[in-house]
């Protein structure tokens, strides 16, 4: 697929009728002259040049710099955004638009909102906006804007592994294989079919009732928490049942997955308490954001084996050592903070199955948001209404699902 063809084709596919009418926040006024655009991406290093339409790397920005430059911005690219002597840090008070990604997330904090007397908005290439300081950007008048549905399938599909990885217990096959080891019992004591269990979903956004659609061929017990009822239709659909009461629902759970957006009321979520409350063996997948977890409080109990023990509710029946070896009960690829520093206590946790965030930017993905930031660039350009929907905040008001 040539790039430049897979930029257009997502375009098309993301972006609704656009409005003539002005933005009326003082910062989105179209403005004649060169803008200055800093973009924030992961390094790919020798990996940039293997797929043309590896665009979510610093190396490749998107795809659109040629397309910027031709108008006669500016555009600064970097993975460098962490101290006071970061390479981004050199843009801040001069820059007019910063694009970054969940997956290499510049944090963009009220004092780094204070410094840029010149920005106008800010872009997450990609879904989730909760690197950015959302009331200091409102309170600044800035607009903050994502790419929403880009990356809904590849969230939701990558969920949908991780539950099968962690209900067969795949990973510590996948050890043995490696190893050199053959021991079918070490594997198969914990191994389940995900056939008649019971999958909650901690959200019912795009991602949560995408992975309710993916669930339902597998005939397990749907059920879903979350602010907003989805629906007899989805209901019937699907067979999820819905669950007003948070704290009723995860005890029923054999796997619970986390699909809720990272805000004041969903950090720390999952504390010791709530973990407590689930079933001893419970399997967690969490692709949404690590903050949502209290990190010492998963750590307690995957040592503990109240995560992945020896099985759904079974009482356990082997000694600790066993069950840190051979079961695997939490995955997910956020963290907190991104990139995970090496001494990140859930690289060395027992019974996990982390890996790097990169749920949301496989190939297609970084197509559909690389697609999405093109299409709201040139709108912002032009002092056009971005797609309802990517709106964080606007005109000193937040999106609902940040309120």
């Amino acid at each position: 697929m040539a790039m430049k063809g897979a930029i257009v084709s997502a375009a098309k596919a993301l972006a609704s009728p656009r409005s003539s009418s002005t933005i009326c926040s003082r910062h989105l006024h179209a403005s004649s002259g060169s803008k200055k655009i800093v973009g924030v991406f992961y390094k790919a290093n020798e990996y940039a040049k293997l797929n043309p339409d590896f665009l979510g790397c610093e190396e490749n920005a998107l795809g659109i710099r040629d397309w910027l430059e031709s108008q006669g911005h500016k555009y600064i690219v970097t993975d460098d955004k962490e101290g006071p002597n970061c390479e981004l840090e050199k843009h801040i008070e001069d820059m007019h638009v910063l694009i970054t990604t969940p997956f290499h997330p510049a944090y963009v904090t009220a004092e780094r909102i204070k410094k840029a007397k010149n920005l106008q908005l800010l872009l997450t290439a990609g879904i989730g906006s909760d690197h950015i300081d959302l009331k200091a950007a409102a309170a600044a008048g800035l607009t903050v804007a994502e790419v929403t549905g880009s990356n809904t399938v590849s969230v939701a599909e990558d969920e949908l592994m991780r539950i099968l990885i962690l209900v067969r217990n795949f990973v510590p096959g996948y050890q043995q294989a490696v190893n050199g080891e053959w021991k079918v019992a070490a594997i198969s004591h914990r191994a389940y079919d995900l056939e008649g269990k019971t999958v909650g979903t901690v959200g019912a956004g795009r991602i949560g009732k995408l992975l309710m659609q993916r669930l339902k061929p597998f005939n397990c017990n749907i059920l879903y928490h979350d602010r907003i009822k989805a629906g007899a239709e989805f209901e019937k659909e699907t067979g999820a049942k819905f669950e007003e009461d948070l704290d009723k629902m995860l005890p029923k759970c054999d796997v619970v997955v986390v699909n809720t957006p990272l805000t004041e009321k969903t950090r720390g979520m999952f504390d010791k308490e709530r973990i407590s409350k689930l079933k001893k063996g419970v399997l967690i997948v969490n692709n949404a954001r690590g903050a949502i977890m209290d990190t010492q409080a998963v750590v307690d109990a995957c040592n503990s084996g109240h995560i992945a023990a020896n099985g759904f509710s079974f009482v356990l029946k082997f000694c600790e050592e066993l069950h840190k070896k051979e079961c695997i009960g939490y995955s997910g690829d956020v963290w907190n903070p991104q990139p995970a520093p090496k001494d990140h206590p859930w690289r060395y946790m027992p019974n996990h199955a982390m890996t790097p965030h990169t749920s949301g930017t496989t190939i297609d993905g970084q197509l559909r948001y690389a697609a999405g930031t093109k299409d709201m660039l040139d709108r912002y350009f032009k002092g056009e209404e971005f797609p309802a929907q990517n709106y964080i905040v606007k005109e000193g008001k937040l999106a609902s699902q940040y309120q």
